[in-house]
């Protein structure tokens, strides 16, 4: 009797909790795949750094606008610089956020390297994921 009278106060408690008015709204959600803004664009941050381009591979829906943040955090020439999916050269200054638009590929991948070709990643097309349409 008293274990089933302990058990009932607490599911009471519990779920007489109330949630205050004035608490702050939940920031974007942020995973590895990035942060989608108000705009529909996906946020990407890439670490140039010493294990090269961290995240990798980027995985996306077909037709989809993404920026692809990158910051290099380690001196050296290669990661100076960068080869962009449409060819472009940028260079990434250290420590200093450079952002770079690219669209999904409809099929298969585009790739980003440094600007010696020692470090890569790229952006697939998630075939599952189609976009939607705008």
């Amino acid at each position: 009797m008293r274990a089933s009278l302990l058990v009932s106060l607490v599911l009471a408690l519990v779920a007489c909790k109330k949630e205050p008015a004035d608490r702050p709204r939940p920031a974007p959600a942020t995973t590895s795949t990035g942060t989608v803004g108000a705009d529909g664009v996906r946020k990407i941050s890439i670490e140039a750094g010493k294990e090269g381009y961290v995240p990798d591979r980027i995985p996306g829906k077909p037709g989809e606008k993404l920026n692809l943040v990158f910051t290099r955090t380690v001196e050296g020439a290669c990661l100076e610089e960068l080869k962009a999916p449409d060819g472009k050269l940028h260079l990434l200054p250290m420590n200093k956020p450079v952002e770079i638009a690219v669209t999904v590929p409809a099929d298969g991948e585009v790739k980003f390297a440094c600007g010696m070709d020692m470090f890569f990643g790229v952006v697939v097309a998630d075939k599952a994921k189609p976009a939607a349409k705008s």
